[in-house]
């Protein structure tokens, strides 16, 4: 299936323009700016404006995440557990992706703990103290709350781990039927998916105008020092992100795959030079699937089938980016608003980006319909995902050739393991 053709409110420009417009008429309106002294009437109701509109646009949000949770991880779980595909091939791939996603989060996890860029953040959330859950979460209540007792009232309370849970074991029931059930019911939640997914698009062809909406209201209520701590937490996942591709995917590919991850590279640099340009890993696959057999020497049958599958399923640039986004917005809530950053919590954030990377690909802007998953999960406000989407076109950028990185080893690996030997790139050292 061709990829879904680009809409004009992705492009960095629009978002761009978006923010800087939005800070300039937010400054303006500051109280120490040269309006507010002024017309203190048309402040105050230009900032109802755009706050109406940023809330009308979180509940939009909001309205998509149960349904496309569960329609994507189903389809997702019905098309890769599909047991005329899922072979040892299958199974092998399947697993190379869940555990580089995990190492991704982890690092993640590890270096935003560190670093540490939501503490003592002035971000200036609508969100007063009081207004937060406060109370702590322990072990076991986490793992009871994985199973639900009633879907529907999960649905309806936006309780995201349940619904995973059940989403996950429905995928693979559905797998279990005879072949005319099956597919029929398969048909029949891709379907869905596509549905929602068409909603998506449709919501977020909004986003430019909520994300200027957002950050005046921000600009209007804060100091310049805002636009310092989202530096910060931006360079906080620019050094995760290098660190899983420059260290832990290479040390993957020189033990497991057996290549040399220097020589590799310079193989596939124009499937990573394509993700970084077009930040869409399904846009990107025609030239990883080229680079991949023509330059890199793995096999077609092998290419064919792990390719195709890690740019639906392998999101370790996105997971990473999910987990250090989520943190960074509970260390803030957590200074200012009294939230419990408990480590159940933070285990809550790891399995939910993993699981949720799952049936994250696909959706353009995927990255906030997965930000929102979490943080509802976290009982945590969804308007700091807007926010730091304000940000997010170089780490979108840096994040998407994080995955075809990963695909593409994955591709050397399972060569390896089916041909019994690595696959020999086909272009010079140098």
């Amino acid at each position: 299936m061709a990829p879904e053709r680009r809409g004009w409110w992705q492009s960095p420009w629009t978002a761009l323009g978006a923010l800087a417009l939005g800070a300039v008429c937010g400054f303006a309106l500051n109280p120490s700016g040269p309006i507010a002294g002024t017309v203190p009437g048309f402040v105050s109701g230009t900032l109802a404006t755009a706050d109406l509109v940023a809330s009308i646009f979180l509940r939009l949000l909001k309205m998509l995440v149960a349904p496309l949770v569960l329609f994507s991880l189903v389809a997702g779980v019905a098309s890769i557990a599909d047991p005329r595909r899922l072979g040892r091939l299958g199974a092998r791939t399947f697993a190379y992706y869940m555990v580089t996603s995990l190492l991704a989060v982890l690092t993640g996890l590890v270096l935003v703990n560190l670093i540490g860029p939501g503490r003592g953040a002035r971000l200036q959330m609508a969100e007063h103290p009081g207004t937060l859950p406060g109370g702590a979460i322990g072990l076991r209540e986490m793992i009871v709350g994985l199973v639900p007792d009633n879907i529907f009232g999960a649905l309806a309370r936006l309780d995201m781990l349940p619904i995973i849970t059940f989403s996950l074991l429905l995928g693979f029931a559905l797998t279990r039927l005879d072949p005319e059930r099956r597919n029929v019911l398969t048909r029949l939640f891709d379907a869905g998916f596509h549905l929602f997914t068409r909603l998506a698009l449709m919501v977020l062809s909004l986003l430019p105008i909520a994300v200027f909406a957002l950050i005046l209201r921000v600009a209007a209520r804060a100091e310049l020092r805002v636009f310092g701590d989202l530096a910060l937490y931006v360079l906080t996942v620019a050094l995760a992100l290098v660190i899983h591709a420059v260290i832990t995917l290479p040390i993957v590919a020189r033990l497991a795959a057996g290549v040399r991850p220097v020589r590799w590279a310079g193989a596939i640099a124009p499937a990573l030079l394509t993700a970084f340009s077009t930040s869409s890993s399904s846009a990107t696959l025609p030239v990883t699937l080229e680079t991949a057999e023509e330059r890199g020497g793995v096999g077609n049958r092998t290419a064919s089938f792990v390719l195709p599958l890690g740019a639906t399923i392998n999101m370790d640039g996105t997971a990473l980016y999910e987990c250090v986004a989520t943190i960074f917005l509970a260390q803030y809530y957590a200074s200012s608003a009294g939230y419990e950053l408990t480590l159940t919590r933070q285990l809550i954030v790891v399995v939910t980006a993993l699981l949720a990377s799952i049936g994250a690909a696909g959706i353009p802007s995927a990255g906030l319909v997965m930000m929102t998953i979490i943080l509802t999960a976290l009982d945590l406000p969804l308007e700091g995902a807007l926010l730091l989407l304000a940000v997010d076109r170089p780490l979108d950028m840096m994040r998407t050739t994080v995955n075809v990185w990963s695909d593409s080893i994955g591709a050397a690996l399972m060569h390896r393991l089916e041909e019994g030997a690595p696959p020999v790139p086909r272009v010079s050292d140098a």
